[in-house]
């Protein structure tokens, strides 16, 4: 009775029993009940330690799995039926059930951690544990450290021993996420780990064999970075056995309406509150967007505008609200049909300039939105190509008249 309780209510606690009188068949039927192990009396540490280690880990083999699943689920499913990502998903599919490494590349925003995700759920390593690195906010003298370990007294501050995310991967998989942010050292530690199979935490003395699939991303051009010699060629033929690219949002948009309709199901879902309604001038407004962010920033871009306007008619005008918040200081990017259509019309084109001042208006406005259409919105490809900086273009613009209603930090 306590066991199916305990099951009732904790249905991921992993339950260890025992007794001092059981028999076999006593054990049998607690397994069958759900315990995870069955001791039996007299105990020894040793064992005691073991099963509760072994039950530990389970625990969070089943957070990890359950947290994908969710991730993959509502809040994260690979959304939209574009070429670009139909493409996407056929790769997955395929290098899903092997255990070849694979690099996803994609701009910040894409998705590339969802893919990887992705992968490993579609993988026989899925109940294993999912083991995610940054490789760029770990601070270059502590790789090392992050990746394989260390032992207690290896070096100031190494008060215990510590696992490395390769032990913690063992039997799943490890994700290198932004990896071509590693150094030079630790790109020769991680090719040596790749190779040998093998790792020796800092300080210590012994090899401890690992089974781990590994996938790796970045926003960077490697290739590029190789012929630099800041990327170690033999590192990144490593990595690359299976390519994977992840197309830009600007590229998908065939999928803004499911991504939009996803995001904002998603809010209602998280929240409770309705979801809001969009009309075809939002929808455009958001199709035309560059989105500099890629998906995350759309993502945040919905959510704000269901939270600012609950169960409402999200019109294009509301779009091009939460587009220029605390731009003032900042370059607006303005998307390339409505550059032109961002040009008010002033008394004079009505009439035609007449002064002076109101003809080199006239000419300054229409060379702007131009550079402005040229350069897909961006403002600050826009003053390149105008050969001024962005602060002043963006004074112009204020002068002006130009895209007061349709900017945004950029990146």
């Amino acid at each position: 009775a306590t066991l199916a309780r305990l099951r009732e209510v904790a249905p991921d606690l992993p339950v260890i029993m025992m007794s001092g009188r059981a028999g076999l068949a006593d054990a049998v039927q607690a397994t069958k009940l759900g315990a995870f192990n069955f001791l039996e009396k007299p105990l020894t540490p040793e064992g005691v330690l073991l099963a509760v280690s072994s039950a530990l880990e389970l625990r969070q083999t089943r957070r990890t799995a359950r947290a994908l699943r969710a991730e993959l689920g509502l809040a994260g499913e690979l959304v939209g039926t574009s070429p670009a990502m139909n493409n996407v998903r056929q790769m997955i599919a395929r290098v899903a059930p092997t255990d070849a490494r694979v690099l996803i590349t994609g701009e910040s925003g894409t998705g590339k951690e969802l893919v990887a995700s992705a992968i490993h759920v579609a993988s026989p390593r899925r109940d294993k544990p999912f083991i995610r690195v940054n490789c760029a906010a770990i601070p270059r003298d502590l790789v090392e450290s992050e990746m394989f370990g260390h032992e207690r007294g290896a070096f100031t501050g190494a008060t215990q021993t510590r696992i490395g995310r390769f032990e913690l991967a063992h039997h799943g998989t490890l994700f290198l996420d932004e990896v071509g942010d590693l150094g030079p050292d630790a790109q020769a530690k991680l090719l040596r780990a790749i190779e040998a199979k093998e790792i020796q935490r800092v300080g210590g003395n012994r090899v401890i064999k690992t089974d781990v699939r590994i996938i790796s991303a970045t926003n960077h051009d490697l290739q590029r970075a190789v012929r630099a010699g800041t990327f170690r060629e033999d590192l990144f033929f490593r990595l690359q056995v299976i390519p994977l690219a992840i197309p830009p949002l600007r590229e998908r948009g065939d999928d803004i309406l499911e991504l939009v309709e996803h995001y904002s199901e998603q809010f209602l879902q998280r929240t409770g509150q309705a979801k809001p309604r969009w009309r075809s001038d939002a929808l455009q407004l958001l199709r035309e967007y560059p989105w500099p962010g890629n998906v995350r920033e759309l993502a945040n871009i919905v959510e704000r505008l269901a939270i600012l306007h609950p169960g409402a008619e999200i019109t294009g005008q509301h779009v091009e609200d939460v587009l220029i918040v605390d731009r003032e200081e900042d370059q607006p990017v303005i998307t390339p049909t409505r550059a032109q259509e961002r040009v008010p019309a002033t008394s004079e084109s009505a009439r035609g300039p007449t002064s002076l001042a109101e003809r080199l208006d006239s000419f300054e406005r229409t060379v702007i939105a131009r550079a402005l259409a040229e350069a897909g919105g961006n403002v600050a490809d826009a003053a390149r190509r105008l050969q001024t900086d962005r602060p002043n273009l963006y004074r112009r613009m204020k002068r002006l008249g130009i895209g007061a209603g349709s900017g945004r930090r950029e990146a």
